[in-house]
């Protein structure tokens, strides 16, 4: 199919509707979320704060990668699809980088999830048990690059697994304890992602190298960009968990903190 849709276009048809929708409806979610400690302590400026931060380090993290890959010929652009060029990505490659995240975090907010801090069990093994997750995925991605048809899925696999180890050394008990909101967050943004880039793919958007690539596809999708958009959507869902739950439990304190001293101040006998 050869129509001159460019990467711009697909922005305006894919992405902006997404983010527009998501923030009309997040209005209606946020009044039914029940989560009153969370509304006390962590509030959507802070939340938001957390989305600025996640999205710079997105940036900072994709940009040369996204760039190496591009270089290499893992993909490339059709002709006359995109605006102008920045190293070797278009400069809607890196809008893309920016605005993903905020399209994930915008689904997320409508979820609900506690930002209490139960006890977990065996919380040190549970660390350990997917740091070696993640290492395992690392050492499969370093692999992997050594052969051209997994090279794509193997460049994946060896960005991520950093990513992946951190987030699970870090909260790894904390995440499975909301596991349920972790999962339908991760799922959906990428379903949709995966069925706007199976068309981008279809007109010509972007072209993937087949010699790069395992040549498995899902409904015409290669297995390398739902992977992609996965991992990525879990970077973005795992990251804003956890610092929810962390300015959460500095809100708590903080607060607890200012009534004991105003608690003290009201009790204090006069001199």
């Amino acid at each position: 199919m050869n129509v001159g849709f460019s990467y711009l276009q697909f922005h305006l048809a894919f992405l902006l509707p997404a983010v527009m929708l998501l923030l009309v409806t997040g209005f209606v979610s946020r009044t039914r979320i029940t989560d009153t400690t969370a509304r006390w302590t962590d509030g959507w400026r802070r939340y938001w704060a957390g989305v600025v931060i996640i999205t710079v380090v997105a940036l900072v993290y994709t940009t040369p990668w996204d760039n190496l890959l591009i270089a290499r010929g893992v993909w490339w652009y059709g002709e006359g699809r995109t605006i102008a060029t920045i190293w070797e990505a278009p400069l809607e490659e890196y809008l893309f980088i920016a605005v993903q995240p905020w399209l994930t975090a915008l689904w997320l907010s409508h979820l609900s999830f506690s930002t209490e801090w139960p006890v977990a069990t065996r919380p040190r093994a549970s660390r350990v048990v997917m740091l070696g997750v993640a290492v395992a995925v690392g050492i499969a991605g370093w692999q992997w690059l050594g052969s051209d048809a997994t090279f794509y899925i193997g460049a994946i696999s060896a960005w991520a697994a950093p990513v992946l180890g951190l987030q699970w050394a870090v909260g790894a008990p904390q995440l499975w304890a909301r596991r349920r909101a972790v999962a339908v967050g991760t799922i959906v943004p990428t379903l949709y992602l995966c069925v706007a880039d199976r068309i981008a793919i279809e007109y010509g958007i972007w072209i993937l190298s087949e010699q790069y690539t395992t040549g498995i596809s899902v409904a015409g999708l290669p297995i390398e960009e739902a992977a992609f958009f996965f991992v990525t959507n879990l970077f973005v869902i795992q990251g804003l968990v956890l610092y929810r739950l962390v300015t959460a439990k500095w809100g708590i304190e903080a607060l607890s903190g200012w009534i004991d001293d105003r608690r003290a101040r009201i009790e204090r006998p006069e001199a």
